[in-house]
């Protein structure tokens, strides 16, 4: 059985046009600098919110999307300039679904120099059709310093609530590391799954010791595991705790105590509501990962 196949009927009331006005419950963990509880399944737009042609479909498609993120309870969207058209779209679809201020709004700053940064995140604030952001982060780093001290004083101004840093190599974990333990930042968006551990080293235990809220990107490693475990029987030691393989793939990371939210990327309405499902239902304790690890020959 493959993924649309499992998720068809459990998603077809989610992702249809005319979605439940009441949000199914999900699980949140607060934000640790303000206490504000944040959905642990959120949506990523790389890639899936600038498609190839923007014809009525795609876009009725991805607005669906939204609405079934928005239907389960979820509130997280993750963007950047660096998406292509990502920005617009999410905007322009959010507005017309009615959902711009039920989101909680999430991009990046992806240039050099404070004057360009400026003009970067203005343009943001444009294509969301937003008047503030919930969350500015500098994108894979660049240029950090010059984009927080900006950031903060857009912080202070009441233009951004919260600013953070992220990148998706391992290899800037070190940097990554020093900025959350000396620069009273927010949030860290990281790359965390069951086939990329590195995080759990030093990267996620720095974050719950400075109170930085953790976005994970890549959760599924790029998408290449889920497709080869696509046809796969679960094994029943993980149906106890999740319903399809992209919910124990997202379960485990969630399970990660400085784990915050997951932003898994999809422009599938039927995969949003499975990712969905994750945010509902036990998580695995220390056994059931090691249990679904050894599953995967991880």
């Amino acid at each position: 059985m493959d993924r649309r196949t499992f998720v068809h009927g459990t998603a077809a009331t989610l992702a249809g046009a005319a979605l439940p006005t009441a949000p199914a419950p999900m699980l949140a963990r607060p934000i640790p600098r303000t206490g504000e509880p944040l959905p642990v399944v959120g949506l990523g737009t790389w890639q899936t919110f600038d498609p190839p042609r923007r014809s009525a479909d795609a876009l009725a498609r991805l607005e669906r999307t939204l609405r079934t993120l928005h239907g389960a309870g979820g509130r997280v969207v993750d963007s950047s300039p660096m998406y292509g058209a990502s920005e617009a779209t999410a905007g322009e679809l959010a507005e017309r679904a009615g959902l711009g201020d039920a989101l909680f709004w999430a991009t990046k700053v992806w240039t050099r120099g404070e004057a360009e940064g400026v003009r970067q995140m203005e343009e943001s604030l444009r294509l969301l059709r937003r008047p503030r952001l919930d969350l500015m982060q500098v994108h894979n780093l660049v240029d950090w310093r010059t984009h927080l001290r900006t950031l903060r004083r857009w912080r202070d101004d009441g233009r951004v609530r919260l600013l953070g840093v992220t990148h998706y190599q391992t290899s800037a974990f070190a940097e990554l590391e020093a900025v959350v333990a000396r620069e009273r930042i927010d949030v860290v968006q990281l790359p965390y799954s069951v086939a990329l551990r590195d995080a759990e080293q030093r990267l996620l235990p720095a974050a719950h010791d400075a109170g930085v809220a953790v976005l994970v990107n890549l959760p599924f490693g790029g998408g290449g595991l889920l497709r080869r475990l696509s046809g796969e029987p679960l094994p029943p030691a993980v149906r106890a705790w999740a319903a399809s393989w992209p919910q124990a793939l997202l379960k485990f990371v969630l399970a990660h105590p400085a784990v915050t939210c997951v932003i898994p990327g999809t422009s599938n309405p039927e995969h949003m509501a499975d990712n969905a499902g994750a945010g509902s239902g036990r998580l695995p304790d220390q056994k059931e990962r090691g249990e679904l690890l050894r599953a995967l020959e991880l």
